[in-house]
């Protein structure tokens, strides 16, 4: 059974909201000696560019509604397939920065799809 976009940015605001979580109290200098938040962190990351993915293949106009989806798409493609070429500074500032402005993208999409049904 097909997945609906809804149930996907649903997927996108759970993961960056377990990465803040995650993050909470957790300076840069914590997150480069902690392999294990690193590795959470990447993991919901890969969730979101999958989750993305599905998305633009579903309904090309509702991704172009998420700021940078190709980039998100991209992003998980390096962390998956060219990890050795990802620099944890990076994902830290994605984190810190970008995460929470795509989570309330994504949660005002939801709340505008769920007024539409």
């Amino acid at each position: 059974m097909r997945r609906s976009a809804l149930a996907y940015l649903r997927d996108i605001v759970d993961a960056c909201d377990s990465v803040v979580a995650t993050l909470s109290g957790v300076d840069v200098e914590a997150y480069l000696a902690n392999r294990t938040i690193r590795s959470a962190v990447e993991r919901e990351f890969t969730i979101i560019g999958e989750a993305v993915n599905a998305i633009s293949r579903q309904n090309p106009e509702l991704a172009g509604q998420i700021s940078n989806a190709r980039k998100i798409v991209g992003f998980r493609n390096q962390l998956v397939h060219d990890y050795i070429a990802i620099r944890d500074e990076v994902v830290w500032a994605i984190a810190q920065h970008d995460a929470p402005v795509l989570r309330e993208e994504c949660r005002a999409l939801i709340d505008d799809l769920e007024r539409a049904d």
